[in-house]
């Protein structure tokens, strides 16, 4: 797979990891351009990007959002930049109230599900708007699939227009009471990727100790991998993991396992078919 980089996704905050779980996960626009600077600098391509309020609480706030690309811009040029739409961040449209910002990319859940504690929902009438403003901005989704279902609906909405250009769908695996870390359902989900829309690029996602599980099996099988302290903060049961560029260091030392190169910002962006930076 010498021909085939990988690209890394640091997902650096979230809405969920606070200081009292690692004091490593950034909560301030400043700490998380610094932290992002830093996983850039070992490897990650996108950074996935949600941001917070000063009591650590999630925000949709575009003015935080305006503030935290600007400094990825000067100090991570050329870095794919991926705003989060997710629903702990907000409710209804204001969860995509950051997207004439214009990032590159913007996460897009197109179905529901269940959370460990809630209901993740995703109504049609909001997945079509936030779609519509993704268009709009010329902004590509990332598609974020916690079920089988979620890959089906995304490929309908590529087919009508809905989601323009090639898909880019990432699998996420190990959030309790949604899909579990299950190797025959990765690779269904890489099988069925494959059978219903050929021409796309896919990641994949595990949350926790599965983090590094769902990190070997996506570039082992050809995928694109995503890490950082959003999805876990630890390098082991006793390690607190000291920041998101340790995270990535472990998907790069995998890449040189399964002898792949690590995609440059530029093979991501012409992998992804985004506009030069």
């Amino acid at each position: 797979m010498s021909n085939n980089p990988c690209i890394i996704c640091v997902a650096i905050t979230g809405s969920v990891p606070t200081k009292a779980a690692n004091p490593a996960v950034p909560i301030s626009v400043e700490e998380q351009i610094e932290s992002t600077h830093e996983a850039f600098e070992a490897g990650a391509s996108i950074c996935h990007a949600h941001v917070r309020n000063d009591d650590e609480t999630p925000s949709s706030d575009p003015e935080k959002f305006a503030r935290l690309k600007e400094g990825l811009e000067k100090h991570c040029p050329g870095m794919i930049i991926q705003f989060s739409t997710g629903g702990r961040s907000g409710a209804g449209k204001t969860r995509g109230g950051m997207l004439p910002l214009a990032p590159d990319m913007a996460s897009l859940t197109v179905g529901s599900n269940n959370f460990p504690t809630r209901v993740y929902e995703n109504p049609p009438d909001l997945v079509d708007w936030l779609s519509a403003e993704m268009r709009e901005y010329k902004i590509k989704p990332e598609i974020e699939a916690f079920d089988l279902s979620h890959i089906h609906h995304a490929v309908k909405m590529n087919v009508d227009g809905r989601i323009p250009g090639k898909l880019y769908i990432q699998f996420v695996m190990g959030v309790k009471n949604a899909m579990p870390v299950d190797r025959d359902v990765f690779d269904y989900y890489v099988k069925t990727v494959k059978r219903l829309a050929p021409d796309a690029q896919w990641c994949a996602a595990g949350i926790g100790k599965d983090q590094i599980t769902l990190n070997d099996w996506a570039v082992s099988a050809g995928g694109h991998a995503r890490t950082g302290l959003e999805d876990n903060v630890r390098l082991d049961r006793e390690t607190l993991a000291p920041s998101n560029a340790a995270l990535v260091k472990r998907v790069v030392e995998l890449c040189d396992k399964y002898e792949r190169p690590v995609a440059t910002w530029q093979q991501a962006r012409d992998i992804l078919e985004l506009q030069p930076a």
